[in-house]
């Protein structure tokens, strides 16, 4: 049988560091402080914190299994070496399902700010098929569109914050309004559930490990600096839009940040930070293209999805069918989805997807370990107890669709054990 064909190694360090931010800077800043604050109100800020060490134990996992398997998949690929086949598809299914929730929910959110309601789902399944086409011409005009996207939302976000502060409004005192615990221990947990979402762009880079220079130096330090860099800019903006709207208005806003903006003297800025928002939402929508893509190539490299998938195009070195696929699901998912649905979802499956990251990293011999045990122990902790307390509709949902993958692949085994074909 003829070796499947590599992908290019064309990414760098600070290209690689963009796609993680740009994956990020959508999902969180836009979207996922709504739910958490309904959830936890002024605690959402410990929310933050919790989701961050969470997010930054799977993140050195990530990096120590990254640096021993650099090639396309992530975790699917090290839950299949460290822990077995069924590992390895859990992790998988897991990262399709929870990003293919997350791309849908990016492309609605970029439509939601971009034109008016009617308009919507056509246009957001437009955009999935627009940033297809930029991922299918090469992983180098990814990383080029990223850095634009990344660069616009960062001077977009200074100019929010600074406009929300300079509103009559604005005040310090308001950040923890009746108190952090006020919504309980349950409510806290849950909004740091609801904002892992935020934070899993990182998985990006992981799962482009086949295309990045020197990965075993390139891909660790990508992750933590980008997931360093994220962690204050989500840190700002949150005390931001407690000390402008309060918890309550947080909770009750669609466009949290639009609005603080609104509250001050620098009603210029409102269509500012519009735009930001459909642009941030396209740049994070372009990275969950890209690693759904890498992710269900290496899935169909050992037959977990269609081997038909697992083409790599000749002359751009991409997993165009895999691409390809991956928008006709996620503008199916548009045409019925809700946005905020979406979150909870999600970060079901990408926290299942972590939980193995971290049992997998915690199974390494010590030549292939850069950090303490413990952080990948408290990582499948943290991951276990934020699956836990997600609402109850997402947890439906997630072992809901959990369970159609695990039937999918034993069906798929039971007909290779009847055809003779190894599994």
């Amino acid at each position: 049988m003829t070796a499947p064909a590599p992908l290019a190694r064309r990414l760098g360090t600070f290209d690689a560091v963009t796609i993680g931010l740009g994956s990020m800077l959508g999902a969180g800043i836009f979207v996922a402080f709504t739910p958490a604050a309904a959830a936890a109100g002024a605690g959402l800020l410990i929310g933050l914190a919790l989701a961050a060490v969470v997010a930054f134990c799977n993140a050195t996992s990530s990096a120590q299994l990254a640096a021993a398997y650099p090639s396309s998949g992530g975790t699917y690929l090290y839950g299949r070496e460290r822990l077995g086949p069924w590992a390895g598809y859990v992790a998988g299914w897991g990262f399709v399902v929870g990003k293919t929730a997350s791309a849908a929910a990016m492309a609605m959110t970029f439509a939601a700010y971009a034109v008016p309601a009617g308009w919507q789902r056509p246009v957001a399944m437009a955009a999935v098929i627009f940033l297809v086409a930029v991922n299918y011409h090469g992983v180098t005009k990814t990383a080029a569109l990223t850095r634009t996207l990344v660069t616009v939302v960062l001077l977009v976000l200074a100019v929010a914050v600074a406009a929300s502060w300079g509103g009559r409004g604005a005040g310090l005192g308001a950040v923890t309004g009746s108190g952090l615990l006020a919504h309980g221990w349950y409510g806290i947990l849950q909004s740091a559930g609801l904002l892992f979402f935020a934070f899993a762009g990182y998985a990006r880079i992981a799962t482009m490990g086949e295309e990045v220079r020197d990965p075993r130096r390139t891909i660790p330090r990508a992750i933590v600096v980008a997931l360093s860099l994220i962690v204050v800019i989500y840190a700002v903006v949150a005390v931001t839009l407690l000390a402008v709207l309060g918890a309550d208005g947080v909770a009750a806003s669609a466009t949290p940040l639009a609005d603080a903006v609104a509250s001050g003297p620098w009603l210029w800025a409102v269509p500012v930070v519009q735009v930001g928002a459909a642009i941030a939402a396209l740049g994070a929508l372009l990275g969950l293209i890209a690693g759904l893509g890498r992710t269900s190539l290496a899935m169909a490299r050992e037959r977990d999805l269609p081997s038909y998938l697992a083409a790599v195009h000749p002359r751009y070195r991409v997993p165009h069918r895999a691409e390809v696929a991956v928008a006709v699901v996620i503008c199916a998912v548009i045409a019925v989805a809700d946005l905020r649905g979406m979150i909870g979802f999600s970060s079901f499956g990408v926290l299942v997807y972590y939980l193995v990251a971290n049992l997998s990293a915690l199974t390494q011999p010590p030549a292939d370990r850069r950090y303490p045990r413990a952080l990948q122990l408290l990582g499948v902790l943290g991951c276990a107890v934020l699956v836990a307390t997600l609402p109850g509709e997402s947890i439906a949902w997630g072992a809901a669709v959990f369970a159609v993958g695990i039937v999918v692949r034993l069906a798929r085994l039971g007909r290779d054990a009847r055809s003779g074909v190894a599994g």
